[in-house]
């Protein structure tokens, strides 16, 4: 098992990638296994999250590309930026991961909270896509 210790420049040329849904990129220790079948095992520092993009690698100068997996989302999208902040700060009330694009909300789906956001006045819908949800205040960006 290859272990991957620390943050290679992104712009590095990769060995392979790891694709990884948001649970898994939390984790400070995981192993796991690379898309072109290497077994790797990550040890990274605890507190931070892995966003897709970044290229890991360890003592051995192999590097792997992380890829944000898609995952079951519950997406809002809207041309009203007062109902979206309404819909922002109804959903941080309640500490969950969100990701925050120009017009658009995404977390991890979950139909009660569908329910509340529907009642302020927004559409809800599920897709499978890639989730980076913000860091939080006091993560560097």
């Amino acid at each position: 098992m290859l272990k991957l210790t620390e943050l290679a420049p992104a712009d590095s040329p990769t060995d392979d990638s790891l694709t990884l849904p948001f649970e898994a990129r939390q984790k400070s220790r995981l192993p796991a296994c690379t898309d072109g079948g290497v077994a790797v095992g990550l040890f990274m520092p605890r507190g931070q999250y892995l966003r897709s993009g970044v290229v890991l690698t360890g003592s051995e100068k192999f590097k792997v590309l992380i890829k944000a997996a898609p995952e079951s989302l519950s997406v809002i999208r809207s041309q009203d930026t007062l109902l979206l902040a309404r819909a922002c700060y109804h959903l941080g009330n309640r500490h969950i991961h969100l990701q925050i694009l120009p017009n658009e909300l995404r977390y991890l789906n979950d139909p009660v909270l569908d329910r509340m956001i529907e009642g302020l006045g927004l559409s809800v819908t599920q897709e499978s896509l890639p989730f980076e949800p913000e860091a939080g205040a006091y993560q560097a960006h």
